[in-house]
This record gives C-alpha cells, structure tokens and sequence, in this order.
C-alpha cells in the first residue's frame, strides 16, 4: 500500500499547495506586515515559487481599480473648482493645500500603528473633498470681501477670522462622528486617516 494524495490542486495551471490563515484581533494586511519575511525566507527548491493572494491579492486588485477613475475625478473636481471662481489660481491653491493632510495621515497611522490598506485609501480620497470643501468656504469669502472694496491682505484676514468657526465646527463634527470607528478593527484606518489627516490639514 502506497499513499497517494486523491486531491491535486492547481493554480493558473500549475500544481500548488495553497496555506491559508484566518487572523486573530488583526487585520489581513497586519498579518501579511508580520508573517511575509519568515515566508520569503524559506528556501524554494528549484521549479518552485510563492505567490501571495486571498486577502491580499484582492486587496491589491482593488487598489489597482480605484487608479482608472483617480485621474478623471480630480480633472472633473478642478474643472468645477474654475469655473465656481471664474479664475485659476483657487485649484492652484487648493491642491497646494492637500498634501497637508499627507503629515496628519501619516502621524496618525505612526501613533495608532494601523495599517495603510485599502481602507486607510478610501479614507484619504474621502479626505480630500472635505479640505476642498473647506477651502472652497474660505475663498469664497475671501471672494465676497475683495468686491465689497477690502485690500486683498485684509480680505484673507477677515475671512479667516469669520470663517474659523464654521470651518472647526464642520472638522470637529467628522471627527467626533467617525471617533466610533476606531473600536472597530475592519475601519479603524479609514477613521484614523480621516480623523487625523482632517485636523491636522485644517490647523495648518
């Protein structure tokens, strides 16, 4: 009697030998941060070779899906943004302004320790409407005091100033209302990117 395995799976046609895990109080891309160095370590024999999917891959699909339409929105966002201000420079400025949440988002993910998945991406796209938004508050005030004869400097000062209230309240009620979602293991990303990148960008 010989042993003989009855099942032989395969994988885009060739044999393979599929390891699976589910993760315990951890997300699948924390995991994959832990457990992949002690896979890759592990020397193949010749003919053999690793690939990662499950969780991942589709993970990683998903992110490659979301490239396509990034292009396309902001063309659409920045051709709204010209022609609400008639003018060039507001999408100059507010793109200029976004990279600011990149500090909050990344000091936020460094203290909480979550990952930057697919989560923490849409988290981020999400972010970017709400500065815009805000933004797009300031300037149009800005806008309304110029043409009621204000110097330019003095049209910023009392925008800002008038503006403040409205501009914390709108961030400090997203933040309060996504703070739930940190007890959460699946959003705590989204939240966290949300969360710290929104403050952050409007202090600066």
């Amino acid at each position: 009697m010989e042993w003989e395995d009855p099942l032989i799976w395969r994988w885009d046609r060739r044999r393979a030998v599929t390891v699976q895990a589910s993760p315990h109080e951890a997300t699948a891309p924390t995991l994959m941060q832990d457990a992949r160095a002690a896979f890759e370590a592990i020397e193949l024999p010749p003919g053999y070779s690793l690939e990662f999917d499950g969780e991942y891959g589709s993970t990683r699909d998903s992110q490659e899906a979301l490239v396509p339409g990034i292009v396309p929105a902001i063309a659409i966002i920045l051709l709204i943004i010209v022609v609400l201000f008639n003018a060039y420079r507001p999408p100059l400025i507010i793109v200029l302004i976004i990279p600011f949440a990149v500090v909050g988002i990344t000091i936020g993910l460094l203290v909480t320790g979550a990952p930057f998945g697919f989560m923490a991406l849409l988290g981020a796209m999400s972010l970017a409407g709400m500065i815009i938004k805000n933004v797009v508050v300031l300037l149009d005030q800005v806008n309304i005091n110029i043409e009621e004869g204000m110097s330019p400097y003095d049209a910023v000062i009392e925008s800002a100033v008038s503006r403040l209230k409205p501009v914390v309240n709108a961030t400090a009620t997203t933040v309060l209302g996504i703070m739930p979602l940190l007890q959460d293991i699946f959003w705590v990303s989204m939240a966290v990117t949300i969360m710290f990148g929104l403050a952050f960008a409007t202090v600066f």
